[in-house]
């Protein structure tokens, strides 16, 4: 199974705060560990959302908002997306992660093509299956 783990945003991400050198050395050790438990897949942290926009779409039109916007448990200021057997071992690697002062993630399991049953046709399979070996590229 894979898993997205959400960082969610605080008022430091918010206001561009990098981390500390401590904080990289010990987030850094952790994605080692991640990686040679052959867990992890991508993980990244992200500007804050003074430098991103939004996309709202109605009537088959998309309008775009740029940021910053209110700090709300909604914003994300970073992620992982990991490997795991359950989501019960995502939930106790990710207890090891080196976050403190009221940090929070969220853990959401991602599709898999078996989840969407016979509404993903095999010309879809294919295609998603031509598609990932391009992006790969």
């Amino acid at each position: 199974m894979r898993f997205m783990v959400i960082v969610k945003a605080n008022k430091d991400s918010e206001a561009g705060l990098m981390p500390s050198t401590e904080l990289l050395t010990a987030m850094g050790k952790f994605n080692e560990e991640l990686v040679n438990a052959g867990m992890m897949e991508a993980g990244e942290g992200l500007h804050p959302s003074s430098k991103g926009a939004r996309v709202k779409y109605a009537g088959g039109q998309g309008s775009a908002t740029r940021g910053p916007f209110p700090l709300t448990d909604d914003l994300v200021a970073g992620f992982w997306l990991i490997k795991a057997n359950s989501l019960d071992e995502a939930i106790d690697w990710m207890k090891r992660a080196p976050f403190d002062g009221g940090a929070q993630i969220e853990i959401r399991q991602v599709f898999s093509a078996e989840d969407f049953g016979e509404a993903l046709t095999p010309e879809l399979r294919e295609q998603e299956a031509r598609l990932r070996a391009q992006a790969k590229k």
